[in-house]
């Protein structure tokens, strides 16, 4: 009998699950998806070949408008700053205003202007007698104040002065930054490519013509209006300082009124100065008055022979001092005004004339009334 030991075990086996299929069902829906997905294909890439990309997807048009377009036509190139509060730095300002084009003729109908540039500490008293000069020639001239930083403008939307005011710093009489100042004010200016004539004015100025003979009489002119003479006394050559060799030479040193006029081409050489303006500022400091020296120099310098050695701005020096005459209301008479016109005698495109001032200086507030009164008849406007 055999044994427990003996005896085949028990082996108990189970079949194999059958495998699962992929349901009939999903099997649908993916080969549905697949061809839709090519006749989707197909239908995009003939809706782009035969009616154009914008065709196949503008069924819903976004009214979103972007805050800044980039132009690519002349006119975002040729077209004046909209805002003169720009936030340039004086370093980016001068670069960005000396681009000049190596083709002299201009490829669009262009009328040039005058920059008016007014150097002010603060209000413009003489604003109205300004205005009643410039009306009805807007498309000639462009204005520009720089003011103490301090102050803040409030004119009228309707005047020629609202928002013509630029970045500005502290001037400071006979230092460099009055200098600066006078550079910020052509290189604003310079960012218009129809301003074609830069003229510097006070807060005291006024004009003593029209506005078409002022025009006209700077159009014409060959020249630049600015005084530079060699004054050999201890109040020109006298200031020169040995240091500022071989740059600038004492015979070369010129001495002029800060109030100039000056075309294109020198304010750009103005602006872009970097040879004579370290010069000027470390070794002229009072009593050497920059702003009497370091353009009058420079420009005899670089371009002496396209000025007229002669400033257009009349001013009286006759009751002495370091600063020449403010004229009140008393002062402003017909018998005054007429006086400074007439009886002068200069010279024009190298031949003599008896209009040599175009503006006269300095007017105080109260002489507003009287100006007004007598323009007219007396000065043309």
């Amino acid at each position: 009998m055999p044994s427990e030991e003996d005896k085949d075990p028990l082996v108990i086996t189970r079949p194999n699950p059958p495998a699962k299929s992929l349901p009939t069902r999903v099997l649908q829906l993916f080969v549905l998806f697949f061809i839709v997905c090519i006749t989707f294909g197909a239908v995009s890439v003939y809706t782009i070949r035969h009616f154009g990309v914008q065709s196949s997807a503008t069924a819903v048009k976004s009214s979103f408008q972007p805050c800044y377009v980039e132009s690519n036509s002349l006119d975002h190139w040729i077209r004046p700053p909209s805002d003169l509060l720009h936030t340039m730095s004086d370093e980016e300002l001068f670069w960005r205003s000396t681009m000049v084009p190596r083709i002299k003729k201009y490829p669009f109908k262009r009328l040039p202007k005058i920059a008016f540039m007014f150097l002010t500490k603060g209000p413009m008293p003489l604003a109205p007698l300004w205005e009643r000069f410039l009306k009805g020639h807007e498309e000639r001239y462009s204005i520009y104040v720089h003011s103490s930083p301090s102050f803040h403008a409030q004119f009228h939307p309707s005047s020629v002065f609202y928002k013509r005011q630029i970045p500005s710093q502290v001037a400071e009489w006979g230092r460099m930054s009055m200098c600066d100042a006078e550079r910020r004010l052509l290189a604003n200016a310079l960012l218009d490519i129809s301003n074609e004539w830069f003229i510097l004015l006070s807060e005291s100025c006024i004009p003593l013509y029209n506005f078409s003979l002022i025009y006209n009489y700077i159009a014409k002119s060959r020249f630049s209006f600015i005084g530079a003479f060699d004054d050999h006394g201890p109040y020109g050559r006298g200031r020169y300082n040995p240091d500022m060799s071989p740059e600038v030479n004492l015979t070369e040193w010129r001495k002029g009124a800060q109030w100039f006029e000056v075309n294109r081409r020198l304010a750009v050489s103005i602006v872009e100065d970097t040879v004579y303006y370290p010069k000027f500022k470390e070794f002229c400091r009072p009593a050497c008055y920059v702003d009497e020296h370091y353009f009058p120099t420079m420009l005899t310098i670089r371009a002496g022979s396209q000025l007229a050695n002669r400033s257009l701005t009349w001013v009286d020096w006759s009751r002495g001092g370091a600063h020449p005459a403010t004229f009140g209301r008393a002062d402003v008479t017909e018998d005054f005004l007429r006086r400074i016109v007439e009886g002068r005698n200069c010279s024009y495109n190298r031949q003599p004339t008896s209009t040599c001032f175009l503006f006269a200086r300095k007017f105080a507030p109260s002489t507003l009334e009287p100006l007004l009164a007598l323009a007219r008849e007396v000065l043309g406007y």
